[in-house]
């Protein structure tokens, strides 16, 4: 029985409200499990009995306006630029709930959030990681842009096996309760690199980082380009799709 997911996608939205969503939405799929377990339901699923809740499964794709998020295990002095200077560019500042160090979301960038009950799917935080990075990987190979992982360093990179001149084009970065996920991934297709050099991305100074437009050197259509990570996340994880929007 292949676990349903209710995709939402969200268009251009400023950051705050949509992390605020996905915290209520872990929060009731959490209290859920926690009454299921209570009342001696635990690893009871609907094919054994229709009637019982299962906590939802959401997807959500959005396309931020410019902020930087700092991970709980991030260092503040990775924003290399002043506060004047971010509010002078518009750019917002979160300290957030997450795994990983400082990150940049903004225009141009495709941002996806699971909130999964992963006992619906597979208790590996590690696996569920690389199954969003294989994703990233199959889109890239759609673009014939080569993409990889590279040992020890999560996300996705170009040239990952030139060293220091690997480039990142996907950050991931996520936060897991009672195996209920939120955050995810942030994959640059026509971002501007620049706000990058507001951060020491992801705490590694020594790479770059690239977008899915500059490898292949025009324009990406993102409505194209979602279409094919949505499906490959469809793919990888088996999952039913159900089109909330």
């Amino acid at each position: 029985m292949h676990p349903e997911v209710h995709f939402h996608n969200l268009g251009h939205r400023a950051y705050e409200p949509i992390w605020r969503q996905q915290e209520a939405l872990l929060k009731a799929a959490v209290n859920l499990k926690i009454a299921r377990r209570k009342a001696g339901l635990e690893g009871a699923d609907r094919s054994e009995d229709p009637a019982l809740d299962l906590p939802e499964n959401h997807l959500f794709f959005v396309e931020h306006s410019h902020v930087l998020t700092l991970g709980k295990s991030g260092h503040e002095e990775h924003v290399v630029a002043s506060p004047e200077r971010l509010n002078e560019l518009g750019v917002d500042y979160y300290p957030i709930n997450r795994g990983g160090d400082i990150t940049y979301h903004g225009p141009g960038q495709l941002v996806g959030y699971p909130i999964l009950d992963l006992e619906q799917f597979f208790t590996d935080i590690g696996k569920y990681m690389r199954c969003m990075e294989e994703a990233i990987i199959r889109t890239c190979a759609d673009y014939e842009v080569k993409a990889e992982r590279i040992d020890g360093l999560t996300g996705v990179w170009v040239d990952a096996d030139k060293g220091l001149d690997a480039r990142k084009i996907a950050a991931l970065g996520v936060k897991c309760s009672r195996w209920v996920t939120m955050h995810g991934f942030a994959f640059n297709l026509n971002t501007d690199l620049d706000f990058f050099d507001l951060i020491v991305p992801c705490g590694i100074g020594d790479r770059g980082v690239t977008s899915l437009a500059r490898e292949c050197g025009r324009a990406i259509d993102e409505a194209e380009a979602q279409a094919h990570v949505l499906r490959h996340l469809t793919d990888i994880f088996g999952w039913k799709l159900v089109r909330a929007d």
